[in-house]
């Protein structure tokens, strides 16, 4: 019992989150009033329509953008109590982040770059993790090139490993294989499911992508800004459907 509630403690999470972008009759509620936690330990889909609020909650769940009211939190951690420094050391070292766009610094090769945030934080890592990362990724022939002696799954799999590097409380990945082929696509989607697995890592993922949504342990719906359906254990068609319900009611 001890063991299962210390695994499926909430790593980040929001409650009553509201976000309202402008004012007054061109005020658009991005958020309205979402209430939900990202368990340790587990793989979370986020999905919706277009404009459903999915990548401002993860942005706000990210201490990336602000909430206009209710909590956001990392562990036990307020975001909305810290200050500018105080939330980017937090985000520096306890949030890893994958975007659609690998982010990778051009001049400098895959070893550099998947250590890149430890560096800048003055913090050496853990060789032993690192280079474990290093054979989960798949990347142990690559070190010595740079970004564009890679391919795009290539590329996104140093992001991958980047992420984890300094073994951050959650990762937040927002559209991961947006920009990807399909098999490439299903490669990094694959690694992140096996740090979840295999390393005890927290991946949260904006998708619109049934297949890559999959993936994940579970699936949270949003509609409208509101948290409207979640569905665990998902396979590709289910999800497919639950999103077309969406599409017949819009």
């Amino acid at each position: 019992m001890t063991t299962t509630t210390a695994l499926r403690r909430a790593a980040a999470g929001v409650t009553d989150a509201v976000k309202v972008y402008g004012g007054g009759d061109t005020a658009v509620r991005a958020l309205d009033g979402v209430t939900v936690d990202f368990p340790a330990g587990r793989f979370t889909a986020i999905m919706g329509p277009s404009g459903s609020g999915k990548s401002t909650l993860m942005h706000c769940a990210a201490g990336l953008d602000t909430l206009t009211s209710g909590t956001a939190r990392i562990g036990d951690t307020d975001l909305g109590a810290l200050d500018d420094r105080r939330l980017t050391l937090l985000r520096r070292d306890r949030i890893g982040f994958v975007f659609q766009a690998f982010n990778l610094v051009p001049t400098l090769t895959v070893a550099e770059n998947i250590t890149l945030p430890l560096d800048l934080a003055g913090r050496r890592g853990d060789p032993a993790w690192t280079d474990a990362l290093v054979d989960v990724v798949g990347l142990r022939d690559r070190l010595h090139h740079r970004p564009s002696e890679l391919s795009g799954g290539q590329q996104q799999r140093v992001a991958v490993a980047r992420a984890f590097a300094g073994r951050p409380d959650v990762v937040f990945a927002d559209e991961p294989t947006g920009n990807l082929d399909s098999r490439s696509g299903a490669e990094v989607l694959g690694l992140l499911g096996r740090a979840v697995r295999e390393m005890d890592r927290t991946v949260v993922m904006v998708t619109h992508d049934p297949v890559a949504a999959a993936h994940a342990d579970e699936v949270l719906f949003l509609a409208d800004g509101r948290l409207v359906d979640r569905m665990a254990a998902p396979t590709a068609d289910r999800v497919l459907d639950r999103m077309k319900a969406f599409e017949v009611r819009s």
